[in-house]
C-alpha cells in the first residue's frame, strides 16, 4: 500500500493596526483569531507590538509594558484555549529597568501554555529610528522552538530579517517553520525590502516563513506566508484581515531533496 500524502495543516497571518489600548487590541486579536479558526487555521501569527503601539517610541511604552503573567498574555492564553489554536503575538514586556522595555514574542498553545518566548535581538536603529533608546535587546541564547503538527517552529522579529544568521540559527535548531511578527515601517523601497527579505529567508533555508505586519499607514501591510521554494502562498494587502495557507512537511522534505543547500553549506553561525 502506498503511503498517504501529507494533508498538511492550515496556518494564518493576521494583520491589523495595534493601538495604545491593550483591551481594544485584545478585542481585535479575538476577532481576527475567530476569523482564522473559521477559515481552518490551527496557528495564527500576529504582528510585533500587538499589545501596545504608538507611532513614536517613548516613555508611554515603558509605562504600558506588562509582564509575561500580566493581563494581556492571560487574555491570549484564554483565547487560545477557547478557540483551540496556537497564537503567536508581540508583547511590550515589562523588565527591571525604569526607562526601557523588552520587545518580546510570546507563543501560546491551545492548552493555554506559553510554549516559547523570544526577545528581539536586532533593534531597529536604522532609517532614522533608534529602537535601542527604549528597548533592551534580547540576550543571545539557544533558540526556543516548539513543536506544531510535525513542524518545529522558530521565532524572530521584524528587523531580524536583515540578518540571515538569525534564521540560520533557527534552522540549526531544527526549524521548518519560522514566524516573523513585525512592524515594518513604511518608507522609500521598504515594501520591496520586506517582500524580498521574507522570501529570501524562506528560499535560502528551504522552510516556511509566516510574517505578520501592521496595516498602513505605519506598516507596509503585505503580511504573507512563503513556502520553502520561495513561493508566496498567502498574502494580504493593506487591510486588516487574515490570510490562511496549508503547509506540509512533505513540501519541506521534497524541496530539501531537490535543493540540499543546507547540507552543502560550508560555514556555520557564530556569536559576535
Amino acid at each position: 500500500m502506498s503511503e498517504q500524502p501529507d494533508a498538511g495543516v492550515a496556518i494564518a497571518v493576521a494583520q491589523f493596526a495595534p493601538t495604545t489600548n491593550a483591551v481594544a487590541n485584545l478585542a481585535s486579536i479575538r476577532e481576527l483569531t475567530t476569523t482564522a479558526v473559521g477559515r481552518g487555521a490551527k496557528l495564527v501569527v500576529f504582528p510585533e507590538y500587538s499589545s501596545y503601539f504608538a507611532p513614536t517610541l517613548g516613555q508611554d511604552f515603558v509605562d504600558a509594558a506588562q509582564p509575561l503573567d500580566g493581563d494581556f498574555v492571560a487574555g491570549i492564553r484564554a483565547l487560545a484555549t477557547e478557540l483551540d489554536i496556537y497564537i503567536v503575538v508581540g508583547l511590550v514586556e515589562r523588565i527591571d529597568e525604569a526607562a526601557r522595555f523588552s520587545n518580546t514574542l510570546v507563543a501560546v498553545s491551545p492548552a493555554g501554555d506559553v510554549v516559547a518566548t523570544y526577545r528581539k535581538l536586532h533593534l531597529y536603529d536604522a532609517f532614522g529610528d533608534r529602537e535601542s533608546a527604549w528597548v533592551r535587546p534580547g540576550d543571545v541564547e539557544p533558540p526556543q522552538v516548539f513543536e506544531f503538527e510535525g513542524f518545529r517552529v522558530g521565532l524572530q522579529t521584524c528587523y531580524d530579517l536583515r540578518f540571515p544568521e538569525i534564521t540560520r540559527r533557527l534552522v540549526d535548531a531544527g526549524a521548518t517553520l519560522v514566524l516573523v511578527p513585525s512592524e515594518w515601517v513604511r518608507g522609500p523601497l521598504k515594501e520591496a525590502h520586506w517582500r524580498t527579505l521574507v522570501t529570501a529567508r524562506a528560499l535560502e533555508n528551504t522552510l516556511y516563513v509566516a510574517a505578520a505586519d501592521h496595516t498602513p499607514p505605519i506598516g507596509v501591510g503585505n503580511s504573507m506566508i512563503v513556502d520553502p521554494m520561495g513561493v508566496e502562498i498567502a498574502t494580504l494587502g493593506e487591510i486588516s484581515d487574515v490570510a490562511v495557507a496549508t503547509i506540509t512537511t512533505d513540501r519541506v522534505a521534497s524541496v530539501r531533496a531537490l535543493n540540499p543547500a543546507l547540507a552543502l553549506r560550508r560555514f556555520g553561525v557564530t556569536e559576535k
